[in-house]
């Protein structure tokens, strides 16, 4: 609930909030009234469209997904995987964003954690499942993959988990990071049987570079047209034309890494569209965005496709492709849920519901003097 007693949307993770303890509803209403500065600067009105601008409407979604009971430790497992299954799941509120959501958008907890698409990105399966999830992450790699961002040979951190690593997840102990990896690894597995091998493994290190030399002349103009010449044009001069990356790792691998393995190409999609900004664990990770507002060169999205594919077939996961059209989706912030497509359905609802009234009146009405219109006939055959 806001404070003039409307209903928040469950954009806000409220859900998860929910089993907060009293010391840490306390300690967080502490901060906020003492250590924030407050700002003078009103957000803008949310303003949703009809039906989803009904805020009263989440006293029902609440009353079928809400759970307003309080975390309590699981008394068979220790104190360390207690502590895990809190920050996970309430106050790190991991299951908001990794895992899918049904119909209505609550989060579907048969597949917890099982991965979920967040509009242009992709937060992937981390279920202790070691093909499709975590399983095959070493704990070292986990706790440094929350802590900079970063596992090399497994993934970098971009998109909305580059802001949860540098705002949040950096500044835990490293007793906490460790707490959440124990209890990581005993989530129930959920496997993509659609998958055989892990993302990570995917890739070879192979340059196409010399195929490229002396095709045109010196002075030829717009020949990046094909996906290895604009790989060469805008992605090597970092990535190495063999896709390897730099030797620290500060311009990642393009093989052995999830965004390129794995059988959604959403994260690959979304880095070449926003880029990857992310400060954490005392490195700034800067790459360029090559989307509508790239400083460095915007793409269109048949020239952005052309380099995923590219990169796919080179060092990544070879049956995975992407066209122009998924581009231009991510470029419009992601699939639409089912709920916002059957919109129109429910514009249409008042309006059939009203006309099956008007309809039901007009048919009794006329039943009803059909049958007046009988009786009278009957009366006077009597």
């Amino acid at each position: 609930m806001r404070a003039d007693g409307a209903h928040l949307y469950p954009a806000m993770p409220y859900t998860s909030y929910s089993g907060l303890s009293e010391n840490d509803v306390r300690a967080l209403y502490y901060y906020f009234m003492l250590a924030v500065k407050p700002v003078d600067d009103p957000a803008p009105a949310t303003n949703l469209p009809f039906p989803f601008g009904m805020r009263t409407a989440m006293i029902g979604w609440n009353m079928l997904f809400l759970s307003n009971k309080r975390f309590e430790p699981d008394p068979s497992h220790d104190a360390q995987w207690n502590r895990g299954a809190y920050l996970t799941n309430v106050l790190a509120h991991c299951s908001a964003c990794h895992t899918p959501r049904n119909a209505l958008m609550a989060e579907d907890f048969d597949r917890n954690l099982a991965g979920a698409q967040l509009g242009s990105w992709y937060a992937p399966n981390i279920t202790s499942d070691p093909v499709s999830g975590i399983g095959a992450w070493t704990d070292d790699e986990l706790v440094s993959y929350l802590k900079t961002g970063r596992a090399s040979g497994k993934n970098q951190a971009a998109g909305p988990m580059a802001e949860a690593v540098q705002d949040s997840l950096q500044y835990l102990s490293d007793a906490d990071l460790k707490s959440i990896v124990t209890y990581l690894r005993s989530t129930r597995p959920i496997r993509d049987e659609r998958e055989s091998a892990p993302a990570f493994t995917y890739g070879r290190a192979v340059s196409s570079e010399a195929a490229l030399r002396g095709t045109h002349a010196l002075n030829a103009n717009g020949t990046l047209t094909t996906g290895v010449a604009l790989y060469s044009g805008y992605c090597a001069s970092c990535h190495r034309v063999d896709g390897k990356g730099s030797p620290s790792q500060s311009y990642p691998s393009l093989l052995n890494n999830t965004a390129t393995g794995s059988r959604n190409p959403s994260n690959l999609i979304a880095a070449i569209l926003y880029g990857v900004d992310r400060n954490a664990g005392g490195q700034h990770v800067l790459m360029p965005s090559f989307g509508e507002d790239s400083y460095v060169q915007p793409l269109k999205d048949e020239q952005i496709a052309a380099i995923a594919n590219y990169v796919l077939v080179q060092y990544g996961n070879a049956n995975v492709s992407v066209t122009a059209h998924d581009i231009a989706v991510a470029r419009g912030g992601g699939p639409v849920p089912l709920l916002v497509r059957t919109r129109p359905l429910m514009l249409a609802a008042p309006v059939v519901a009203a006309l099956m009234v008007v309809f039901g009146i007009v048919f009794w009405r006329r039943r009803a003097r059909r049958t007046a219109h009988t009786g009278i006939l009957s009366g006077e055959d009597g």
